[in-house]
């Protein structure tokens, strides 16, 4: 192979294996891996770390400029770039959808139809007038979602009354009653307790212009609707939500000031040094807002910083258009592109994966957070998705960076070693009781939060999923603790959990492929027999959704509809998630592989990309997708050299000899004997 450079340009060895140890390999795979291998080392920037674009939908881009309309500092360039991204994302029929290919979406359409209004788009210009016909068509406003209609309440388009009531004192239930603020995911959490104060407050700017092409009768906006059986979930909680507006009107104003004095303290003392909340855009937001109308002026060092935050969210391209990310993941990015070099033979110690190691150690968080309600006594340690989000580490991120630094010969062994200690640490106190990990709380699963009147607008809980739980179990058979007893529960749970198809369903990553692509791997690394009959259902699952071309796709209709499990468009990603686990499972010879790894080889670009508009990403399934435009990068790369290399790590796996990995060849060896009997 030849010498390719580092993410700064610098010179560097070539990949640690040559052609000469896989025989059999097909014919261009060697190229497609230096061409892709050379694509992403261009990508890092020269602190070490590499992010790709998190593409979401219009609705991020309308709340920018709602926002910037109620704190009066909306603009004309912001506006006009804004709107540039917005009418290019409408599809004919006047729609607006959440994924790329996806059906059209009501409030998506209605959020995208207003923030061109605030751009000067007249309403009876062709595209608008489509757009608010299909609006009215759906039902109109009142048939949107809750988050949607907050928007509108706050410029009078809707009336606060006819949404449900979300009281500050919800702030002061301590964690063992249900629906405290602990029982929501944290990206809930983040994003219910600032909406506490805007719904307690109420308040109404001077609407640009009316609305009413958006209402099916804009005499009647809002039709009563018939309330669900009390016998019913729905209904008591219903009538929990007309109980909590008349306690409105009752409050007593020295409780709810100090409600809302807790909702306030609580919330700036978890804004990010970079002045963010969580990393995320949607709690920065609704943060800001309440912080405004509590009397936070725009000059506040707080409000100054939470505005800037939300500035480093906008993306602009190259044809004058913005486009907003709902989060950034450069320590996600930077672990996955880490794990790709190194598997396609990066050498353990080349310069760009000596900074990627550097900058991934000092993101390290060691500090207390959320997480610590649910585990007082745990200590800190792990990594978080974002540039700053010292408060919400997450399982996942920090089980793949301990995967990605095992892959690395860093000159400061013990430096590593420590962070890992704590890291694994950290996440084996993160086991739920069922033996299965979620994302960011142990936990997080009480059947309440999802049921409310409000909580309309995707996941708010965080229960174990496969996919995290599988990255935890390959962490953990890695650190050679295959034998230990907590991760024998989380084998149990994942075998437990395989669909009658013998596929894994997917929380993070679309869906049944993801899932799938995820367990396979972490199956096998901790000692699983290929042969085990769990491994032989998701082999022959993945080999009958193969598509005609070679390759994977799979859309995000399957989250609502289970048939469309394994089927959509190829794409770059979800063909290497599957090659990973049929790789994993022993299929190397096998005829999906060898029609996956061409399809891998023939559409990549020339300058080493795959192309992959896509959304293979999961924020809240179903209700919110995620294009990872890295995604398309980072894990053909890695399928290509675990085909080229074979597995990573486990019993002759290349990793186990190096200096820094003897220490788990041991135990995964000795744990893999007692799987295999007890398999």
């Amino acid at each position: 192979m030849t010498a390719t450079t580092d993410g700064a340009g610098t010179p560097g060895a070539g990949p640690a294996r040559e052609p000469a140890a896989t025989p059999g390999a097909l014919p261009g795979v060697q190229d497609a891996t230096e061409r892709a291998i050379r694509h992403l080392l261009d990508r890092q920037d020269p602190a070490g770390w590499w992010k790709g674009d998190l593409e979401t939908n219009v609705t991020m881009d309308a709340e920018d400029l709602l926002l910037r309309q109620f704190l009066g500092i909306r603009d004309e360039a912001t506006t006009h770039a804004a709107a540039l991204f917005v009418r290019g994302q409408q599809r004919e029929d006047g729609t607006w959808a959440t994924f790329h290919g996806g059906p059209p979406e009501l409030s998506a359409t209605i959020e995208a139809y207003v923030a061109l209004r605030l751009a000067g788009d007249p309403p009876d210009a062709p595209h608008m007038a489509r757009a608010s016909a299909w609006i009215r068509s759906r039902g109109g406003i009142a048939a949107a979602r809750v988050f949607t209609r907050i928007w509108l309440a706050l410029f009078g388009w809707w009336k606060w009354e006819h949404l449900p009531e979300l009281p500050p004192e919800l702030v002061f239930l301590p964690p063992w009653v249900p629906l405290n603020i602990y029982d929501f995911g944290c990206w809930a959490r983040q994003t219910i307790v600032p909406l506490t104060v805007v719904s307690a407050l109420r308040p109404v700017r001077p609407a640009p212009f009316a609305l009413d092409e958006l209402h099916t009768d804009a005499r009647n906006p809002n039709p009563a609707k018939r309330s669900a059986p009390l016998a019913s979930w729905d209904g008591a909680f219903q009538r929990m939500d007309k109980a909590l507006h008349l306690y409105r009107r009752f409050a007593p104003r020295r409780l709810r000031k100090a409600a809302m004095d807790t909702a306030a303290r609580w919330i700036i003392e978890r804004q990010e040094n970079d002045g963010c909340w969580g990393g995320i855009q949607p709690p920065a937001v609704y943060s800001v807002i309440a912080l405004h109308l509590l009397g936070y002026d725009l000059g506040h060092p707080v409000m100054r910083a939470g505005l800037e935050s939300l500035d480093r969210f906008a993306v602009w391209r190259e044809d004058g258009s913005r486009m907003i990310e709902a989060c950034q993941s450069p320590v996600w990015d930077t672990c996955l592109a880490a794990i790709a070099l190194a598997d396609a033979g990066l050498p353990a110690d080349h310069p760009a994966l000596l900074k990627a190691a550097d900058w991934m150690l000092g993101e390290e968080i060691t500090r207390s957070g959320d997480w610590a309600v649910r585990r007082p006594g745990l200590a800190p340690g792990g990594w978080a998705f974002e540039f700053h989000n010292d408060t919400y580490p997450d399982i996942d991120d920090t089980a793949e960076v301990v995967l990605a630094l095992r892959r690395i010969a860093h000159p400061d062994p013990a430096k590593v070693e420590a962070a890992i200690a704590r890291g694994v640490a950290w996440n084996l106190g993160m086991q739920s009781k069922n033996g299965a990990w979620g994302a960011f709380d142990a936990d997080n699963t009480s059947p309440f939060p999802n049921r409310l009147p409000f909580c309309d607008f995707g996941e708010v809980i965080d229960p174990p999923s496969a996919d995290v739980t599988a990255h935890v179990v390959e962490m953990l058979a890695v650190e050679g603790m295959t034998g230990d007893a907590r991760t024998r529960r989380g084998i149990a749970w994942l075998l437990a959990e395989q669909e009658p198809s013998g596929a894994w369903f997917g929380r993070w990553g679309t869906n049944y492929v993801y899932g799938t692509g995820s367990v396979v791997p972490a199956l096998t690394a901790a000692g699983l027999p290929t042969a085990h009959p769990a491994i032989r259902r998701a082999v022959a699952w993945l080999e009958s959704v193969q598509n005609e071309d070679g390759g994977w796709g799979e859309d995000q209709r399957s989250y609502k509809d289970p048939a469309w499990a394994g089927k959509g468009a190829s794409t770059a990603s979800q063909t290497a998630w599957a090659l990973m686990a049929l790789l994993s499972a022993g299929e190397r010879e096998g005829r999906a592989v060898e029609r996956g790894i061409a399809h891998l080889v023939h559409t990549q670009r020339e300058d080493g990309s795959w192309d992959e508009p896509y959304f293979t990403g999961t924020g809240f399934p179903w209700d919110f997708s995620i294009n990872y435009h890295l995604y398309r990068q980072v894990f053909p790369l890695t399928a290509l050299g675990r085909y080229l290399y074979g597995e990573p790590f486990g019993p002759g796996g290349r990793y186990t000899a190096g200096p820094a990995h003897v220490s788990a060849a041991g135990p995964v060896r000795e744990a893999t004997a007692v799987l295999a009997e007890e398999a």
